[in-house]
């Protein structure tokens, strides 16, 4: 049985508050006053939190207190460190992002504000991305003097590709929500003040997929990607045929063959 969420996230920093929705669970980062920039309290936040869910909730919703969901690394955090010390501290972001991309259950980001340098890859880390319209795009290292080093450089690319990433680090170019709805920083776009609710509501319908296909989905789906078509297919052999073998895939197809599950209708 997993620590109940009073027990699990009773260390959470004040940076960050959990709480639990039925299947779901809602972490709002809340630094509203640094535009949500991430310090180390509050991405260390993320990993103690993830690692304390519950065993029964099967998705997570990300999104930001205030005007923004995050302005990106609190650059604070840089004027005394050092070369290895700058190496360790990438490496802790790259293990704790990897952990929500490659997780136990998918995540929903809300998007709002400034979604900019660390706060860009941190959402690019989630499994489903809603943006409000205020939303904005940016990776300022560039001017900064320094690089990416939260996986951007790893996961963009693969939403946006390399040329729209460069552009952006050598320019310092914006793309706003629709542009970035585009190009495929995200796949939902909502008016202003409707994206947690349509993270909620995308967290509770993934909540009720068996899960172990969100599992293929979330960690066998992006790896497919990666391989050449031939492995690709037999990958996609091996995980099909070990869904449809479980136990609840089985009664699922039983319940839609007598008409007792609902068929798939236009939204």
């Amino acid at each position: 049985m997993g620590a109940s969420p009073e027990d699990s996230w009773s260390g959470l920093p004040g940076s960050l508050h959990a709480e639990r929705r039925g299947a779901i669970a809602v972490l709002r980062l809340s630094r509203p006053d640094k535009r949500n920039a991430l310090d180390d309290a509050t991405v260390l936040g993320l990993d103690r939190a993830l690692d304390g869910l519950p065993e029964d909730v099967k998705a997570v919703v990300l999104h930001g207190e205030g005007e923004h969901f995050s302005a990106g690394l609190d650059l604070n955090e840089l004027t005394d460190r050092n070369v290895t010390e700058g190496i360790a501290h990438s490496r802790m972001w790259h293990r704790i992002f990897d952990r929500i991309e490659y997780g136990r259950v998918p995540v929903v980001a809300v998007l709002h504000g400034a979604v900019i340098g660390g706060g860009l890859e941190l959402a690019a880390a989630a499994h489903i991305r809603i943006a409000e319209r205020s939303a904005f795009y940016a990776l300022p290292e560039g001017s900064r003097g320094i690089f990416v080093g939260g996986g951007g450089s790893v996961r963009l690319p693969r939403l946006i590709g390399v040329a729209r990433m460069t552009d952006m680090m050598l320019t310092g170019r914006t793309y706003g929500a629709e542009e970035g709805q585009a190009m495929g920083i995200t796949q939902y776009l909502v008016d202003a003040g409707a994206g947690l609710a349509k993270g909620i509501a995308i967290a509770e319908r993934i909540a009720t997929n068996a899960p172990l296909t969100n599992f293929a989905v979330m960690h066998v789906l992006p790896r497919i990607a990666e391989q050449d078509r031939t492995s690709g297919y037999l990958t996609e052999s091996l995980i099909a045929a070990i869904a449809q073998g479980d136990g609840e895939a089985k009664a699922r197809v039983k319940d839609f063959l007598a008409k007792r599950a609902a068929k798939v209708r236009p939204d």
